[in-house]
């Protein structure tokens, strides 16, 4: 059982034989783009974490638009991404993790989100031509799937729903045309759905059987991988970069049954959850099995997951109060 935040950011941030192998192989510096989202800090982490081990003389660039975030060992960088002269005053670095997004809060200011996931990483490519660029989309640019087919390949042909998908899928167009301009090597990660104690589709399920609110069966399964075996497939996607951009989908092995999930939760809890609604026969799966033949399969499984967070919740562990609306179906977010 995790009990403090401490503990988690531990849990999160310990690099893996593989991660250290990887920060042993980087040329030149990191930088980290959006590093004050929900992945960010602990990526940053274990990212400090696997150069002190290997060991290597590399430095980590944290770039946000507001103040530093809580990570030691690091340089931090104020910037605006949407601004081409503070891009461009940037540090050099041989590397760059892009985890820039906008989602939630889309509707209704959809010119913002489109500038934030199509214009800004116009500008990065611009500033770093010659870096390697590990890029997260997200598996939200392809279309539902039959909840027997086994999810979306790489080679499913894209169908974003909604204004949030298709400029996501545009962030991914644009990286793709810098990498054909400039030779730029990039890898596009596609994930869905990152999970830890504070957040994710297990928190969101897990947060509405214990407060007795009605969980929506629309989109009846989904795929989620453990917050920190996402980032370290992160990490080590710097030494697969190519030109063309290389597209990877990054989620669990597991296909969750959200009715499943949330009946399981409600036996640990004592609580008999309430639902509406039917599944549907499609959902937004993903299938990453090209990514686990590369980097193996994650490390935690979905019921260690739910072992945590059955721990956390109740014992009034914090969550950072941004649910991911999985159960959305019409794109609007």
């Amino acid at each position: 059982m995790i009990r403090t935040e401490a503990e988690l950011e531990n849990l999160l941030s310990t690099p893996s034989e593989a991660d250290i192998e990887a920060a042993a192989r980087l040329e030149g510096d990191v930088i980290v783009l959006g590093a004050a989202g929900k992945m960010g800090p602990s990526f940053v982490a274990r990212l400090r974490r696997s150069i002190e081990a290997a060991p290597v003389q590399t430095r980590i660039f944290s770039v946000t638009r507001s103040g530093p975030i809580a990570v030691e060992g690091i340089e931090h960088v104020r910037a605006d991404v949407l601004d081409r002269a503070q891009v461009n005053r940037l540090p050099d670095a041989g590397n760059v993790i892009y985890m820039v997004g906008r989602k939630f809060g889309s509707t209704g200011n959809e010119p913002l989100t489109w500038a934030v996931n199509a214009l800004a990483p116009a500008l990065v490519a611009e500033r770093y031509p010659r870096a390697r660029i590990v890029a997260f989309s997200t598996g939200n640019v392809y279309p539902f799937t039959p909840i027997d087919s086994g999810g979306a390949t790489e080679a499913t042909p894209t169908a974003p729903i909604g204004e949030y998908a298709q400029s996501a899928l545009a962030r991914e167009r644009i990286f793709e045309y810098y990498s054909n301009l400039n030779g730029t090597p990039v890898v596009l990660l596609r994930l869905n759905y990152a999970v830890e104690c504070r957040y994710g589709v297990l928190v969101d399920i897990a947060q509405k059987v214990l407060e007795r609110i009605p969980i929506d069966l629309a989109m009846g399964y989904a795929n989620v991988i453990w917050q920190g075996d996402a980032n370290s497939v992160c990490l080590r996607s710097l030494a697969l970069c190519q030109t063309p951009a290389r597209v990877l989908n990054l989620t669990g092995a597991e296909r969750i049954s959200v009715r499943e999930v949330a009946l399981d939760f409600g036996r640990r809890f004592g609580i008999e959850p309430v639902f509406e609604g039917e599944e549907a026969p499609t959902a937004l799966l993903s299938n990453a099995s090209l990514c686990h033949r590369l980097f193996g399969p994650p490390s935690v499984s979905v019921a260690e997951m739910m072992d945590l967070i059955a721990g956390w919740l109740p014992a009034g562990g914090r969550t950072l109060g941004k649910p991911t609306h999985f159960e959305t179906r019409t794109g609007k977010f």
